[in-house]
């Protein structure tokens, strides 16, 4: 190696070390940080309303389960199985997957420009040059026409070349403007997370909830019959009174006409059970008639359980709720977009080399004098754009204000959902409460009506009413029920709580 050669080499890596030292220690834009925000202590703080609709157990609650640990607590097999059938097939869910697989893909991409770029090209060509190009020129100007017309034909003739190189290439990413954008793909692969597990969010609380509207629909309906049932037979034992001379015929006018609209209610309660059927097949991406087992299967139903509220601490909404993680992803990637647009207000520097073997005759390509190779740096300095790029630092920074903007307005509706939220489960606790008291009254009286009737003391009719009467209570208690769950199902989605999922499982699917 010549001394050029090695002043070059030296210079070089005098350059990249350098290059090393200032990217290690400059990156343009603003590091982000988390907006503060003003996170009550605990939800007594941030109610709005009556204190008689802040559920006790949420006073004192600082444990916290997930959602799908929360529906677990039903125990309603039936429930979980549908769900789990949900999540495997559901097409909403499979579509996020495959939108936060793209975000992954985009993140590996972005990654690989802060690495060495190698290339390498072979190839065969046969060439013939312009008899009356720019080379002609120069042999015009020192030769004579007659040597100049020898030359030129020459030149023109056609002749075979060959060559084999490779070439490597690296950009210094002197600003950190590569690392910013290596920040902002990976804020959108978290926002992709964020999105998919908003999806199975929904997604597992929309099957609960349709799947409590289908069991109070079936309960309704079996309820229904057994009311038809003492609607017959108190129609039949008016019309044997009325035959008899012991009641009037208006009497039976009037139970005929119950009857009938009771009667009347039963189709209305079988479109509901269907509907709420292919509402939860849909979710799990299946076509009607998919789930007529259900229809098959005994329609008695109860809440089991109750689930414990377990809400946690208010602030631990920030990290539960997708919604609020997406919208702080998006606040992540704006804040180093700006990062990004401001390293290109400054000089970029690549580093080439190239090495490779050009021949004229093929076998001599390997010969040792046919090589060839480059080695320098290649610099880009921005001096004049019309201020494109400060105009676009200027918009990546409003965009960066909007995002933190609406990180803390999705922060602030989530306590207004979570706060509506358990407001109403609370008052449907209390009325189902006050149902459960009535139906233990109603049954008393049922149970003393028989008694006396036993003992001769008063007719049947006044069983039949009174059994009407926990008949009307059993309905009552039986939709509360039902609308409990679907406020506690309601009450789980607001707090967000959808179990992490597992990005290698994800992109495995």
């Amino acid at each position: 190696m010549n001394r050029v050669s090695q002043t070059v080499v030296l210079r070089v890596s005098m350059l990249v070390i350098a290059s090393s030292v200032l990217a290690s220690c400059i990156t343009a834009g603003p590091d982000y940080q988390r907006p503060v925000l003003a996170l009550p202590s605990d939800w007594q703080q941030a109610h709005t309303g009556d204190a008689s609709l802040l559920d006790a157990q949420v006073r004192s609650s600082t444990a916290r389960v997930s959602l799908q640990e929360g529906f677990a607590l039903f125990a309603d097999e039936q429930l979980l199985s549908l769900q789990s059938r949900a999540l495997d097939n559901s097409p909403d869910l499979q579509s996020a997957m495959l939108r936060f697989a793209q975000s992954r893909t985009q993140l590996d991409g972005v990654s690989q420009q802060n690495q060495a770029m190698l290339r390498s090209s072979a190839g065969a060509a046969r060439v013939a040059q312009s008899a009356s190009g720019s080379a002609t020129r120069l042999i015009s100007a020192i030769s004579s026409p007659e040597q100049s017309d020898s030359l030129i034909d020459f030149i023109a003739e056609p002749f075979a070349l060959y060559h084999i190189g490779f070439d490597a290439s690296w950009e210094l990413d002197l600003w950190g403007g590569v690392q910013r954008r290596i920040e902002s793909a990976q804020a959108d692969v978290d926002l992709s997370v964020a999105m998919t597990e908003q999806v199975q969010l929904a997604l597992l609380s929309e099957i609960a909830r349709h799947y409590f509207t289908l069991r109070a629909a079936q309960q309704q309906l079996l309820l229904l019959d057994q009311d038809i049932l003492r609607a017959e037979q108190l129609l039949g034992l008016l019309q044997v009174r009325t035959e008899a001379g012991l009641s009037n015929e208006l009497d039976s006018l009037q139970q005929e006409a119950m009857l009938a609209q009771a009667r009347a209610q039963r189709p209305g309660l079988l479109a509901q059970e269907a509907q709420s059927l292919n509402a939860i097949g849909l979710l799990l991406g299946e076509g009607p008639g998919s789930l007529q087992t259900l229809l098959a299967e005994d329609r008695t139903w109860q809440l089991t359980a109750i689930p414990d509220l377990a809400l946690g601490l208010p602030s631990d909404l920030v990290n539960t709720r997708p919604d609020i993680q997406a919208a702080e992803a998006q606040l992540r990637a704006a804040s180093a977009q700006v990062g990004a647009a401001k390293a290109r207000l400054y000089p970029s520097i690549i580093l080439g080399a190239g090495l490779g073997l050009e021949s004229l005759n093929s076998g001599e390509l390997a010969d040792w004098g046919a090589r060839q190779w480059s080695l320098g740096p290649q610099i880009d300095l921005p001096l004049f754009d019309q201020g494109q790029r400060k105009t676009l630092v200027r918009l990546r920074e409003l965009r960066a204000q909007e995002a933190a903007i609406n990180f803390q307005q999705v922060v602030l509706k989530a306590w207004h959902e979570v706060d509506t939220a358990l407001t109403a489960y609370s008052a449907q606790r209390q009325s189902h409460q006050q149902l459960q008291a009535q139906l233990a009254s109603q049954t008393q009286v049922l149970e003393h009506a028989r008694t006396h009737f036993n003992n001769g003391v008063i007719n049947y009719l006044q069983v039949l009413a009174a059994e009407q009467g926990v008949a009307q209570a059993s309905r009552a208690l039986s939709v509360s029920e039902a609308e409990m769950a679907i406020r506690i199902v309601a009450l789980f989605k607001t707090l967000g709580r959808s179990d992490a999922l597992n990005a290698n499982a994800v992109a495995e699917r």
